[in-house]
């Protein structure tokens, strides 16, 4: 892709992930995740209905008459977002492939932390850490991120949910609000996955295609594993065949379902014939 279509195709998911982010996720955002607790403002004169335990008692015996000291919220946060670039993720048959979806998902997330001034950091991983993108702040840090998300290459196809997430766990020394973004056929990521939401508020966001669940009878088919490249025939008229098919899915979903919730961590489902706008407005709903 050259620099110039790289530019408009950056410009064209701004526009509709900066006003998404303006218009719905801006406030919704701001008010299910909160700041890490209140800090020092000022003091004023004390007023009727105000809590008596914020009296400053040295400014009050200063002046003879009773001042409270005021409190804001500390709001800085630092958001990060980690991105699935496995072979699997490029794939789709509705409107959007996987990753396309993911990618303005993350976009909208990353300008909505803007708004409210926090910090967003990426990482990009596949079965191993492809990049990182420590956290800043702004415009510019933002769209160097959506960037990323449709122009690198990853070296590797395959996926390793965990190893993403012990990267997560050893670079962010203080608690973050973590999205993990993947279509998550991956295994063995539920423990490491505890052990992270202990320290950080962690939502799984999962992105499939609605093919993904069922396979149609289509006679004999040549399939390529988007992960290993391998290239094998499957016959989609048998039942037997059809059924396993739908049986994979369903464990990976049910995976990925338990491994969030035993954690305490926040999930989200998304097809990509879906909305995802209504999928997180509903989740920040719940939670806010």
């Amino acid at each position: 892709m050259d620099t110039k279509e790289l530019l408009k195709k950056v410009r064209k998911i701004e526009i509709k992930t900066r006003r998404l982010s303006d218009h719905l996720f801006g406030g919704e955002y701001h008010s299910t995740f909160k700041g890490r607790g209140m800090t020092f403002s000022e003091v004023r004169q004390y007023q009727f209905g105000d809590d008596v335990r914020n009296i400053d008692w040295n400014v009050t015996a200063r002046y003879h008459e009773p001042y409270i000291k005021v409190f804001e919220e500390e709001r800085e946060l630092t958001m990060m977002l980690v991105v699935d670039i496995s072979g699997s993720n490029a794939f789709g048959t509705q409107e959007q492939f996987k990753n396309e979806m993911a990618t303005e998902i993350a976009a909208t997330l990353a300008f909505s932390a803007t708004q409210n001034n926090d910090k967003i950091g990426l990482i990009l991983f596949s079965d191993d850490i492809e990049l990182y993108i420590p956290p800043k702040k702004g415009r510019s840090h933002v769209l160097r991120i959506i960037r990323e998300l449709i122009e690198f290459k990853p070296k590797s196809k395959q996926t390793d949910v965990a190893k993403a997430l012990k990267f997560l766990h050893n670079v962010m020394k203080k608690k973050a609000i973590v999205f993990i973004l993947s279509d998550f056929i991956a295994e063995e990521y539920s423990q490491t996955l505890k052990i992270a939401a202990k320290k950080h508020d962690i939502t799984g966001i999962r992105v499939y295609d609605k093919s993904e669940e069922s396979i149609p009878n289509l006679g004999l088919v040549q399939m390529e594993d988007a992960e290993t490249g391998a290239l094998q025939y499957i016959n989609t008229a048998s039942k037997k065949v059809r059924t396993e098919y739908g049986a994979f899915f369903n464990d990976k979903e049910n995976y990925y379902k338990n491994s969030f919730s035993k954690s305490g961590a926040g999930s989200i489902s998304c097809a990509t014939h879906e909305s995802y706008v209504k999928k997180l407005l509903g989740y920040f709903k719940r939670r806010g």
